[in-house]
């Protein structure tokens, strides 16, 4: 197969949600048809000791919940298609921002009875600020959900995007009779079962007697009044519209009971785009270009306990990436060498010869790689759009056992180049300072610190409103605020000055007082 071809087979995407909504389960279902996996893991379940696939951290199957995004690939009816499956809680929101960089496209989960939440909003605003196309997979049908037109206007309405329905239900909760496939005019009916795929029916004619045996009378005319409905106000999908982001197709189903999957799946491979063009600092990077370039959007420590390794991942851009080949980390001007890339199943790993723009792959990193780093055969690029975001918690951590200082400092190291947290020093009494966006991140990286490190830590409360990192247009203004701020300034993982202000107000008249100074609350500037 050519080059060409390969590119065109691709299909990289995430799946996003607000928590709860059946993000994971939908990831494992998809690996399921791909003949990824062979059982479906359970998200949460006393009595099923197999957890999803894609939470294989400790602490998201004691939780049931994702803490970091996972990457898996498949193969699918000749299409290679690769899944990253992140958070849906918000406290790990920044991972989900900086993962939805490597994706092409997108596919949001919502509850049927919950509709658009909190963090589906956020996450979509991600989207709309980077055009990425969008399909709507609304779940749990086998539960009492609304009504799928509502459904439509809420989804609409919240996330800002016009919808078109390519499979409709019939019936939810005790009355879920099935979906209809308007994309493929075929029914699928639904039977409650964790393992088996269901086929569909060709039903071409929606208004012959054999629609009325498989469903029933009322239900039949209850779809047919539906189906007139949706072809009066939905037109027909136009590819491009969905490709530019102003249209998002919608699906009905149950990923717990793999239903509405196929028709999902199938479709999504049909008319998702392929790898994507990237846009970087010096010019856009097109994927059918011979040379490679990649970059890193995610490092994970100690993805295998038992060799406390670290894995960068790297979304390839353009050209193919070879093992055993010299590539330029263009940060720091080295070349170097991969002599064991990975591809993923979760935190399975299998070692590759070489990979194609759209792929993920992992690198065993022994501290070389920060989040934003670029690969290329040679020339300088440098990757635009992944930020780090200023910290709304903050805490002081400080050694909980002396003897184990030096496991506790290179723990904090290693899990800040992660993302997982931003580490501030003060420069007023030295002490290590961790920011993050959401409370729950303290105790993960509590958690991991003790349980991948050996390292214990405990926390001290500090009031802090905000961290501004600095841009100095006047060095002797800039020395004049450090000088007053002494006891507000810190040094970021970098080096960069950043300011920690305690209030709104503090920060206000900073800002006023000083305007030759430019406040930022991201660190890519």
């Amino acid at each position: 197969m050519g080059f060409k071809e390969e590119i065109e087979r691709r299909r990289t995407f995430g799946i996003i949600s607000h928590p709860d909504a059946g993000k994971t389960t939908l990831t494992e279902k998809l690996l399921l048809f791909g003949g990824a996996i062979h059982v479906a893991g359970a998200v949460k379940s006393n009595k099923i000791k197999k957890t999803a696939t894609s939470d294989f951290m400790e602490i998201e199957r004691q939780r049931g919940i994702s803490v970091a995004t996972s990457v898996m690939g498949f193969e699918y009816n000749g299409i290679k298609i690769n899944i990253l499956d992140t958070p849906g809680h918000q406290d790990f929101a920044e991972d989900t921002f900086r993962t939805l960089t490597a994706c092409d496209s997108v596919i949001i989960v919502i509850d049927a009875a919950k509709g658009v939440e909190t963090q589906t909003r956020k996450l979509m605003q991600v989207c709309r600020m980077r055009k990425t196309p969008v399909i709507v997979f609304i779940n749990k049908l086998d539960r009492p959900a609304n009504d799928p037109f509502d459904i439509l206007d809420d989804v609409e309405k919240e996330l800002q995007i016009r919808v078109n329905p390519l499979s409709w239900p019939i019936g939810s909760g005790d009355t879920f009779k099935g979906i209809y496939n308007l994309h493929r005019q075929n029914l699928c009916l639904y039977s409650p079962s964790i393992q088996n795929i269901p086929e569909g029916i060709e039903i071409t004619d929606t208004r012959s007697d054999e629609l009325d045996h498989h469903i029933g009378e009322r239900a039949a005319g209850k779809l047919r009044e539906d189906l007139e409905l949706i072809q009066g106000v939905y037109p027909s999908l136009d590819r491009q519209e969905y490709l530019d982001a102003h249209v998002a197709p919608v699906f009905f189903g149950s990923a717990l009971n793999n239903f509405g999957i196929r028709e999902l799946l199938d479709c999504f491979i049909e008319i998702a785009p392929a790898p994507l063009a990237r846009e970087t600092e010096e010019r856009p990077v097109r994927p059918e270009e011979e040379k490679f370039t990649g970059f890193v959007f995610k490092i994970h420590a100690n993805m295998d306990p038992n060799h406390r390794d670290r894995i960068a991942f790297v979304k390839i851009c353009s050209g193919i990436f070879k093992r055993n080949t010299n590539y330029l980390h263009v940060r720091n001007g080295k070349m170097l060498k991969f002599s064991t890339p990975t591809a993923f199943m979760a935190s399975k790993k299998s070692v590759i010869d070489e990979a194609y723009p759209g792929d993920i792959i992992g690198l065993h990193d022994t501290g070389t790689f920060k989040i934003g780093d670029t690969l290329t055969e040679g020339e300088k690029l440098h990757f635009k759009g992944i930020p780090s975001f200023s910290p709304e918690l903050f805490k002081y951590i400080e050694n909980a056992d002396p003897m184990k200082s030096k496991q506790l400092a290179k723990g904090i190291d290693q899990l800040m180049d992660e993302g997982v947290a931003q580490l501030f020093v003060s420069q007023f009494n030295n002490r290590k300072i961790i920011g993050t966006v959401g409370a729950l991140q303290f105790e993960v990286i509590e958690y991991r610190l003790l349980h991948e490190y050996a390292a214990a830590c405990r926390w001290e409360p500090i009031n802090l409103y905000k961290a501004c990192w600095i841009e100095a247009q006047d060095q002797a203004e800039l020395e004049d605020f450090k000088k007053h701020k002494a006891q507000y300034m810190a040094k970021d993982k970098e080096g960069r000055d950043v300011f920690l202000a305690d209030s709104q107000y503090m920060l206000h008249m900073a800002q006023e007082n000083y305007k030759k100074l430019i406040f930022h609350f991201t660190s890519e500037f």
